[in-house]
């Protein structure tokens, strides 16, 4: 083999694999949950998973029954309405709701559940976003934010699902 050749191909996987130990290390990315008043409500913490991120979800103080969660494009919660998180994560410029034929936004993911004890310690996936580089990152502009709405997201009426009020906000950056 030639000296050139393999030189270039020792350098291509020796770059591979730093580019690898460097996603590895990003682990874990705790998000502190709060409420309208600035109560805490507790933690989102996201973590790769494959192809997505998985957010592990140890609230309290919510309301039982079904609440839908949303990445949202700014790492801002400014209350009590949180408005300041912006729209949801969108760069692919798609239309709200994972049964919407348009859609979904990067930001959209399934509902959770919280319990008669106002609680919750649920995991919800969104297939649309990353923990990397790249606009789909939930880092990319800054950061984004997670929002907790009041009501469940009916997965297709843009742009939000008719999931109620923002009532729960964290930022989302390094």
């Amino acid at each position: 083999m030639n000296l050139n050749v393999l030189t270039r191909t020792l350098l291509g996987a020796a770059t591979a694999a730093l580019f690898t130990i460097g996603l590895a290390a990003q682990g874990p990315t705790k998000v502190e949950l709060k409420g309208a008043k600035g109560e805490a409500l507790g933690t989102a913490t996201l973590t790769a998973a494959g192809t997505g991120v998985s957010i592990a979800l140890d609230v309290k103080g919510l309301t039982p029954g079904e609440h839908a969660i949303h990445l949202h494009a700014a790492a801002k919660c400014e209350g009590p309405a949180f408005t300041s998180a912006g729209p949801h994560f969108n760069p692919d410029g798609k239309k709200h709701g994972m049964q919407n034929p348009e859609g979904p936004h990067a930001g959209d993911m399934m509902n959770f559940t919280v319990a008669a004890d106002g609680t919750s310690k649920a995991t919800v996936t969104d297939q649309h976003v990353t923990l990397g580089a790249g606009a789909n990152s939930v880092f990319t502009n800054g950061g984004t934010a997670i929002v907790i709405h009041a009501g469940p997201d009916d997965m297709k009426t843009d742009p939000a699902g008719a999931s109620g009020d923002r009532i729960g906000c964290g930022t989302v950056t390094k």
